[in-house]
């Protein structure tokens, strides 16, 4: 059984600087396979499209978690969270990234990349991923959020 995990990474081009960083740098004890959706340049793009890309494939379950990374992390994230399915929290530290798992079951994290440095952004992947739903009463809130379509 393999311990790979497959995570969705998307950008718009403010973003695709720190996207491509990311992809780098190697987590202690996460074997991580990489689903890049894009953006692949500087080169100006509409942040809602790479938004709705991510929610697609993590809706689909073709990925088990998502990063999306914008300027801020917020346009990408609102783009992202227009579908139900999908719990995008935008976080500026690795608490923020723990709270958005434990609590609620954030299945995209969205990074600014012009709003936090590469060793918070590693730091809020890492931990993003590592931390898993605590459910007991948060289950309650986050079913609330999506009609009852609540998954990880």
């Amino acid at each position: 059984m393999s311990n790979t995990i497959r995570i969705a990474i998307a950008a718009d081009h403010g973003g695709y600087d720190l996207k491509e960083e990311i992809k780098t740098f190697t987590f202690d004890n996460l074997d991580i396979e990489w689903i890049d959706l894009g953006t692949h340049s500087t080169e100006s793009v509409d942040y809602p499209e790479y938004g709705y890309k991510i929610a697609e494939i993590i809706k689909k379950k073709d990925a088990d978690r998502g990063i999306a990374i914008c300027g801020t992390g917020i346009g990408i994230s609102i783009a992202a969270n227009r579908d139900p399915y999908i719990r995008s929290a935008v976080c500026t530290n690795a608490d923020m990234a723990r709270l958005a798992r434990e609590h609620n079951d954030a299945n995209i994290l969205a990074l600014g990349a012009r709003i936090i440095d590469r060793e918070t952004a590693v730091a809020c992947v890492e931990t993003f991923l590592t931390t898993e739903f605590e459910g007991g009463r948060h289950e309650r809130r986050v079913n609330k959020l999506s009609g009852g379509a609540h998954g990880t």
